[in-house]
């Protein structure tokens, strides 16, 4: 097996130390918020370009993994996502936190993170090939349905009501239509010169999480003027025991992770939020969700880093970038005269198995200095609340400046912001707002390519009816909306007879 041929190339003390510091620095850059896994990435490629090929692709690919599970630290300790990848976790990791439950909750995401991503590399691992052939499948109708699937959670996302969930959702989902009109070019809900670019994906994520987040602990500076909340230390090996028992949301997430992660273009951020969906409908406790459920965390970080070694399935053999992140990567393999296609695994087999074997490595890595960072979460937990709040806003805006540069980004946040935290005291949650404005374009976009495509052929109808992938999408899509209602009547059903 090739994989193990060059597996003792990984150990050299060079690429050692290139892992331990890409994925103590991942997790740290994970962890800031509107410093994503794709920025990140793309601001270690210029480090690369004097190192040898395999040692380049070693530190990019310790850094994507690392900072997919780095931003779940944010996401737990204060609320903010560090990426979109993680605003599934924050729904039940941050009040695990204010449970004093902080480290506990760490535990989980860290050791979740590892299971799905080994789950993920082994699936790059063995069975690329055939993937690569499923990936050429999806094109702009299958991409479309992928979409409207993932709409079809935005109801039961971080909202005990159903319709606010679906009007917050549909809020997003209106976000995404400002700026330009991909197909025309023409500006569409353009109400001043601040929104002519559109408003950015993490420029929403930072304004609906941070804000309101920094506005709320504001609120309760004035109440306590120690710390935040009780703490209370749990040791991961207490918190190991209770997560390799949570069977069916490791195998759930692990699962969804990988088939996301072979879709080019979906993400982690779509892997995490279905992967929680399909765990609450599928929970004997559906109404624990968002109250600090541990299985909400474990599904939604096995999920988000099982899709990453998939989606270099279709990059790697294809040139199609699985994930935002892996397109990234792609410019790596390029400066380093590396070009996708069969060649790669014959012609620079030492490179390319060399890397795949250091992300195994880099999943052991994170583990172990994930779960050392979780023993000292207290720290951050006792900052008085009007501190951590001066610290978050700082963060928010240094990240949301650093995205495109731009002033307008800054105002657009805030005003998301306050509109959030407004609308939160009438129940309304900034999760499904954020996943309509992540689905919004890759629905909007591939619907009017395949409209395009339909009207050249043989027509709109049997262009996005018809296929295999197409109707199992759309039975999936049925399905889903139809156990959203089911298990919302039972749902609340219980909570009546309580």
């Amino acid at each position: 097996m090739d994989f193990l041929n060059y597996f003792g190339n990984v150990f050299t003390p060079y690429h050692l130390m290139l892992l331990f510091g890409g994925t103590t620095a991942g997790l740290i850059l994970g962890a800031l918020p509107g410093l994503s896994p794709t920025m990140a990435v793309a601001l270690v490629i210029p480090f690369t370009f004097h190192m040898e090929p395999a040692s380049g692709l070693i530190l990019l690919g310790a850094m994507y993994t690392a900072t997919v599970a780095g931003g779940a630290i944010s996401a737990i300790l204060v609320n903010v996502p560090g990426a979109p990848a993680n605003i599934a976790t924050a729904l039940d990791g941050h009040q695990m936190a204010r449970k004093g439950r902080a480290s506990e909750a760490l535990h989980y995401c860290f050791l979740s993170s590892f299971v799905g991503g080994i789950f993920g590399i082994i699936i790059l691992i063995f069975f690329t090939p055939p993937l690569a052939k499923l990936a050429l499948k999806f094109g702009p109708t299958e991409l479309f349905w992928i979409a409207i699937l993932g709409i079809t959670v935005i109801g039961t996302i971080g909202n005990k009501s159903v319709i606010k969930g679906l009007m917050a959702g549909l809020f997003g989902l209106a976000i995404s239509t400002i700026g330009d009109n991909p197909m025309l070019g023409e500006q569409r809900f353009v109400y001043s010169e601040h929104m002519e670019s559109g408003i950015h994906i993490v420029v929403a994520l930072i304004g609906l999480f941070a804000l309101p987040q920094i506005l709320t602990l504001l609120e309760e500076s004035g109440k306590s003027k120690v710390g935040t909340y009780a703490l209370s230390e749990t040791k991961w090996i207490t918190s190991l025991k209770y997560n390799v028992t949570r069977i069916k949301a490791l195998s759930l997430g692990s699962t969804i992770g990988a088939i996301v992660g072979i879709i080019p273009g979906a993400g982690g951020q779509i892997a995490g939020l279905v992967a929680y969906d399909q765990i609450k409908k599928t929970s004997h406790s559906p109404e624990n969700f968002g109250q600090g459920e541990p299985d909400g965390i474990i599904a939604a970080e096995s999920a988000n880093n099982a899709m990453v070694g998939p989606s270099l399935v279709p990059l790697l053999t294809l040139s199609i970038p699985g994930s935002p992140t892996a397109a990234v990567l792609l410019g790596g393999l390029l400066i380093h005269g590396l070009f996708p296609g069969p060649d790669l695994f014959t012609v620079h087999a030492e490179v390319i198995w060399t890397f795949i074997d250091s992300l195994i490595v880099a999943q052991v890595f994170m583990v172990v200095i994930g779960l050392f960072l979780s023993r000292h979460s207290g720290w951050i937990m006792k900052v008085p609340p009007h501190y951590m709040a001066a610290s978050i806003l700082v963060l928010a805006v240094f990240g949301t400046y650093s995205i495109q540069s731009s002033y307008s980004d800054v105002l657009l946040m805030g005003v998301l912001g306050i509109t959030m935290y407004f609308a939160s005291k009438l129940g309304f949650g900034p999760a499904p707002v954020v996943l309509g404005v992540i689905l919004g374009p890759l629905a909007e976009d591939n619907f009017l390519q395949g409209k395009l495509i339909g009207e050249a052929g043989d027509g709109i109808f049997d262009y996005f009816f018809t296929g295999t992938i197409n109707l199992t999408l759309i039975l999936a899509t049925l399905g889903s909306i139809a156990y959203s209602v089911y298990a919302s009547h039972k749902m609340n059903k219980r909570v009546m007879l309580k």
